[in-house]
């Protein structure tokens, strides 16, 4: 009854059935698992709705006493926040992988208290540490695990804590959805005496050759960073030095460059969905790079350019650890 339930309620959500076999195959995660996956899932789904509709019902006043809507208002329907916009696929494909949260974690060293900023759904928090999360997308919240750490709603910018109200101050692949991004930097820097974020460098040259994906099928990719800050940048604001962090083939973790040796999983649209990147390039470029990719993986194209991918269990794309 269990695993008909799932089905049936990942199939009422719009997965596909080659998805959601999935998802319920995957064998880390147990019916609790999956119930929390899906209350986030329609909570996701119920509070988009409500802001839809509180939108369409400002816009209708609007236009009943005669006053212009702006295009900005227009859009405020299909909602304003990022995360708010891909947080809803977070759970089916954001997971902590171990090989990089041992890397995270080493970085924290004999750290007791952690601040967990833009902590998301609460992947790479460590369970033997006292953790405090902050995370500012309602939506996001939403999905942190039953039991998971406290969690404020707040903004990287402007942390509600004391200077040096922690012995570490985190952050996982949010740094580049920030505002300010040194602003939030050197706020964490305020409030804990050592800080790790894990980020993205493109000072070297050519980064964007570094991974085939933004190469050959999304040159987009290069302006959705154009306005990122250096990581030298970044790592004069904290202090920090940079360490490669390297990303396995079969990476646990659904984030942008996870699926480098397994090209087909851009093909899946739950995937892209639970990447920023996507939602930051736009329709037009998403559906041209997928056409294309899907085309060269048809006509062995792919395998021909990457074959030296074949042989490798980890790659640099360009992840780094941040340690201040």
């Amino acid at each position: 009854m269990e695993r008909l339930r799932e089905v049936l309620a990942y199939r009422r959500l719009g997965f596909r059935l080659r998805e959601v076999a999935e998802l319920i195959g995957d064998p880390s995660t147990d019916a609790v698992a999956h119930l929390c996956r899906l209350r986030g899932l329609l909570l996701e789904r119920r509070d988009r709705v409500d802001a839809m509709v509180a939108a369409i019902d400002r816009e209708l006043a609007a236009r009943a006493k005669g006053l212009n809507v702006t295009p900005e208002e227009q859009l405020e329907m299909l909602g304003a926040q990022l995360y708010d916009t891909i947080g809803g696929a977070y759970t089916a494909t954001r997971r902590t992988e171990p090989r990089i949260a041992a890397q995270i974690w080493d970085a924290l060293e004999d750290a007791q208290t952690v601040l967990n900023v833009g902590a998301g759904t609460g992947s790479y928090e460590p369970a033997d540490r006292d953790v405090t999360a902050v995370e500012p997308s309602a939506v996001m919240r939403g999905q942190r695990p039953t039991g998971s750490a406290p969690c404020v709603a707040a903004a990287a910018e402007n942390l509600p804590f004391e200077d040096q109200s922690f012995d570490v101050a985190m952050a996982v692949s949010t740094v580049h959805h920030w505002e300010d991004p040194i602003a939030g930097l050197r706020e964490m820097r305020r409030v804990a005496r050592r800080v790790v974020v894990l980020t993205f460098d493109t000072d070297e040259p050519g980064w964007q050759d570094r991974f085939w994906l933004t190469r050959d099928y999304l040159p987009e990719f290069a302006a959705v960073l154009a306005q990122f800050p250096s990581l030298a940048g970044m790592a004069d604001a904290i202090g920090a030095h940079a360490e490669p962090v390297p990303i396995p083939w079969d990476c646990a973790d659904g984030l942008f460059e996870a699926y480098w040796r397994r090209p087909g999983a851009y093909l899946e649209d739950h995937v892209r969905r639970a990447m920023s990147v996507w939602t930051n390039v736009g329709p037009q470029a998403e559906q041209r790079a997928v056409r294309s990719l899907s085309k060269d993986l048809d006509s062995g194209r792919w395998a021909e350019r990457n074959s030296d991918l074949v042989s490798l269990a980890s790659a640099d794309l360009g992840l780094r650890l941040l340690v201040a």
